[in-house]
Parts: C-alpha cells; structure tokens; sequence
C-alpha cells in the first residue's frame, strides 16, 4: 500500500471535495481518498499494483483542478 499526498490548488468548496474524493475514490486501487480543502492537500491511499500515481493526478485534473 502507497500513501501520497498531492497539493491541489483551486479547490473551494464541498463541491470541490465531493468531485476530488469520487473521482479519485472511483479508481481501482484507490483504497482511501482524504481531501483537506484549507490546507489545498489531497492524501491517497492506494495499491500501486493496480493504479498510478499519474492516474490519480490525471483524475484529479479532469475535475478541473492543478495537481502540483
């Protein structure tokens, strides 16, 4: 199991977490999805075996929002 945390900017709102949290939670391999919208950080728990971490970024800039 792999943990990263992502700095997401552009995130405003519980909008923004609900679209951040299923778009990334939707992925296979993602086990937990932990958006916290002050500090702009999105932590992921995920099987590296089965997802990316560039198809956790790609999910997250789909939403509309800048993975750093």
């Amino acid at each position: 199991m792999e943990n990263v945390t992502l700095n997401v900017k552009g995130m405003s709102c519980g909008h923004c977490v609900k679209a951040v949290e299923g778009s990334v939670g939707a992925l296979a391999g993602v086990e937990q999805v932990d958006v916290n919208l002050e500090a702009g950080k999105v932590n992921v728990a995920y099987n590296d075996q089965k997802v990316s971490l560039s198809q956790i970024k790609e999910a997250i800039d789909d939403q509309g929002y800048d993975v750093e």
